[in-house]
């Protein structure tokens, strides 16, 4: 059972050393994160030089439950269009939001503007 779900800059706090990524440690091995919040953060590892023999490891080390992005994901972050579009919220974090209120666990975020988008049942942990 997962203890919490990891946004894509939750990880990347985490990789990179920054501010709050000492809190994501603490949930490494007990965390869930979307393949398409995954697929983020291997895209920014690309980005930042580092080789897709080398990504995958790392974020195999992680010990992440990895959830699909099918069509009962896909289905759950389109209903949150409406709540979050205002807020600038795409796809990868309606993603998020939605595993986690699937799982009724909290969310890891860096990103300050998480906090303005109001979903019942959403709980929300800046990280900074």
């Amino acid at each position: 059972m997962s203890d919490a779900v990891l946004d894509a800059s939750a990880v990347l706090a985490l990789l990179r050393g920054e501010p709050g990524g000492d809190t994501v440690a603490d949930y490494i091995g007990e965390a869930a994160i979307s393949a398409v919040n995954l697929q983020e953060v291997a895209k920014e590892m690309l980005r930042e030089g580092a080789s897709i023999e080398r990504v995958r490891p790392v974020l195999d080390e992680l010990g992440l439950d990895v959830r699909p992005h099918d069509s009962q994901a896909a289905c759950a972050a389109a209903a949150l269009d409406q709540q979050t579009r205002q807020h600038g919220r795409g796809l990868g974090d309606r993603l998020c939001m939605a595993l986690g209120l699937q799982l009724a666990v909290p969310v890891l975020a860096t990103d300050r503007e998480w906090a303005k988008v109001e979903v019942k049942g959403l709980t929300v942990q800046n990280l900074r």
